[in-house]
């Protein structure tokens, strides 16, 4: 089990501590939903989380066959809806290396798909993943 800590700063702003690191990161409200947007806000950590596990997942199953995926790249836009607020949809692009077998890109695929985030988020949410 992991812990973390949050306190509300005033003005939309939350700082988080991360129980075992002590590292900290601060969230702010959208523009869009009367914040300063000055850093991630909780939905944009939500993408993140995403996008990156997906990532880590591949490269932990790539390193255990050896395979390399060092410059592995990608991004993610969200897409927020209305009533209730909430991510509507999230688009990503991952960039595998280009010399992969077709098996183990297949393979990689299949295995970063099936990440925490991926099984945990809402069947609400649309997700499309394209992996170059």
């Amino acid at each position: 089990m992991v812990r973390i800590d949050a306190t509300y700063d005033g003005d939309l702003r939350c700082t988080s501590t991360h129980g075992p690191s002590g590292r900290t990161l601060i969230t702010d409200a959208p523009v869009d939903n009367h914040g300063k947007g000055e850093s991630f806000s909780p939905t944009d950590l939500l993408a993140t989380s995403m996008l990156t596990c997906i990532m880590t997942i591949v490269a932990i199953r790539a390193d255990s066959r050896s395979i390399d995926v060092k410059g592995m790249n990608g991004h993610v836009e969200k897409t927020m809806a209305a009533n209730p607020r909430r991510i509507a949809k999230l688009e990503m692009i991952i960039e595998l290396p280009t010399d992969l077998s077709n098996e183990d890109r297949a393979w990689l695929i299949q295995e970063g798909c099936n990440c925490p985030v991926c099984v945990s988020v809402s069947e609400n949410m649309e997700i499309d993943i394209e992996f170059h």
